[in-house]
């Protein structure tokens, strides 16, 4: 179907069904053309809430996505431009991302790595031949067509992508997301397509192993890595994979970009063309069981954000579970490798606008809940990183008086502190998510403070994480100290997540997450001793 733009209406043309998901701007609902019946997804955007800029990259991804049509890319079918919303209508694709469905399989190749990055780098080659450059290749944008055997890989979401003549190589702003991001992109360089064959080479070293070939907790070591094409393969998962693979990935991750190999050239790579002949067959048990925890990891962060972006009922989010924060099971929530976070700062041609510490600004601009971060200058970044210190401060402090509370049995503090809507989970509710403030009301009524003499509580090893100007989350153990009716001394140690929110200029905890002893020790402390 082609895709011209749209005068009419969007409802005289196609009927909205149910919800796919949402975010900041917009909304995915699955919608059916009244013409012939079939079925597409809309994402609809909330103009109203986009800046001139926003709305620029807006018409700048409608522009692209119109001009590339593929069986190996989600099609934009439409576009139409109404007062307040602008209505994007897309390949219904409903398969999922395809390194859920990789785990999800029973046998599981070099061969069939091969035969996905395979069609990852059909979509690339066609972006590149229509001068095209994705700039944000990462396991998030590639979906499957259906849930059938053999379904179609599918590479999404162009909200970053830009226009190139030729090979050209310029700057055109930083973006991407951090382990996928390109040597010369890093060193704000001139860059073009090959950063897309870059992002491949990443893909591919995870589809082999489950694990990405540069890795760091710190975000500045992670980029050192990178800008030195520091990899390897350790023994024994590299071991199995055969020699073709390897010079596959090393064509593909070659810090100069202008001996990087190119889509065009990699389809013709043995590995790829030939690999009946040259792939390995063997099933690769270790690699799927890699690839789900990487999968885990990766989604642990847009858990969080989907905790924060859900005002009301957060049970839908799925968010107090996903927010826990523990100690050496990899699931620490740190800007890295496995956060899906796209980083952007304005082009430079272009009017920059607010600027936003890098690891902040909640922005989610689709389903998929991907998140724009924008970076303005040097000088700008260091002043917010100042600013964000005072902030993750503030968060503590807040952390801290709302323990306060609860030591002292102050229900009034505490509601003034908590969101009406708190929800929770904590070993008290018998798993279960707790909404409301009724539930832990009846503690402050009958058990804290009458029970124990004396309460201290100390905050350990706090980890804050802002979600833009608005929204944060701490992570920490909570020690607490306590003498009982009979003058005992007691300690009780809890790990708990905390989820705070800013509503008319003051923070309220909206969300916690408690793991810790039961019996009556719902904030922190046994009080049946």
């Amino acid at each position: 179907m082609a895709a011209p733009l749209a005068c009419t209406r969007f409802s005289d043309n196609y009927e909205l069904k149910e919800e796919l998901g949402k975010g900041a701007f917009s909304v995915v609902r699955r919608c059916v053309q009244k013409s012939t019946g079939l079925e597409f997804a809309a994402k609809i955007i909330n103009t109203k809430k986009l800046s001139a800029r926003d709305f620029q990259k807006l018409e700048r991804e409608a522009r692209i996505c119109r001009k590339l049509q593929h069986p190996n890319i989600v099609r934009l079918h439409d576009s139409i431009q109404e007062e307040n919303f602008h209505y994007l209508v897309f390949d219904l694709v409903t398969g999922g991302e395809l390194f859920e469905d990789i785990v999800a399989r029973e046998f599981y190749s070099e061969a069939d790595a091969s035969h996905c990055i395979q069609q990852i780098l059909e979509s690339v080659n066609h972006c590149h031949q229509n001068g095209v450059v994705h700039r944000d290749l990462k396991p998030e944008n590639l979906l499957l067509a259906s849930k059938a055997k053999g379904a179609a890989v599918k590479l999404a979401d162009f909200g970053l992508a830009i226009e190139v003549q030729g090979e050209q190589q310029a700057w055109f702003g930083f973006a991407g997301t951090p382990g996928y991001l390109s040597p010369e992109v890093l060193k704000k360089e001139p860059y073009g397509k090959p950063v897309d064959i870059w992002a491949c080479g990443v893909i591919l070293y995870i589809l082999l192993v489950g694990y990405p070939p540069f890795w760091d907790e710190d975000q500045h070591r992670l980029y050192a890595q990178i800008k030195a094409g520091a990899y390897d393969y350790p023994s024994p998962e590299w071991d199995t994979v055969t020699p073709e693979a390897k010079n596959l990935i090393n064509q593909m991750l070659t810090v100069n970009p202008s001996k990087r190999i190119t889509a065009a050239e990699a389809l013709k790579h043995p590995w790829i063309c030939q690999r009946e002949r040259v792939a390995s067959v063997v099933h690769r048990q270790e690699t799927v069981d890699c690839l789900k925890k990487f999968n885990a990891r990766r989604k642990l962060k847009g858990a969080i954000l989907t905790t924060m972006l859900a005002t009301r009922n957060f049970s839908k989010c799925g968010g107090g579970r996903s927010i826990v924060v523990k100690k050496g099971d990899g699931s620490q929530v740190k800007e890295s490798t496995d956060s899906s976070t796209t980083l952007e700062d304005d082009d430079v041609k272009e009017d920059k606008k607010g600027v936003v510490d890098r690891s902040s600004t909640v922005i989610a601009k689709d389903a998929e809940d991907d998140i724009d971060i924008w970076v303005d200058s040097t000088i700008e970044y260091k002043r917010l990183q100042h600013d964000n210190t005072a902030r993750r401060q503030e968060i503590i402090k807040m952390t801290e008086q709302l323990i306060e509370a609860i030591n002292t049995g102050d229900f009034e503090a505490y509601t003034k502190i908590c969101d009406p809507h708190l929800t929770a989970f904590e070993p008290e509710a018998m798993g279960n998510l707790v909404e409301g403030m009724d539930f832990h009301k009846f503690y402050f009524d009958n058990v804290l403070g009458k029970n124990c003499k004396a309460v201290n509580t100390t905050i350990l090893n706090p980890h804050v994480h802002l979600l833009g100007d608005d929204a944060a989350c701490i992570a920490y153990v909570r020690l607490t100290q306590y003498m009982d009716k009979h003058g005992q001394a007691h300690t009780h140690q809890s790990e708990e997540s905390r989820v705070w929110h800013k509503k008319d200029n003051k923070w309220q905890n909206v969300h916690f997450h408690r793991s810790g002893g039961t019996g009556g020790a719902a904030f922190g402390f046994s009080a049946h001793k």
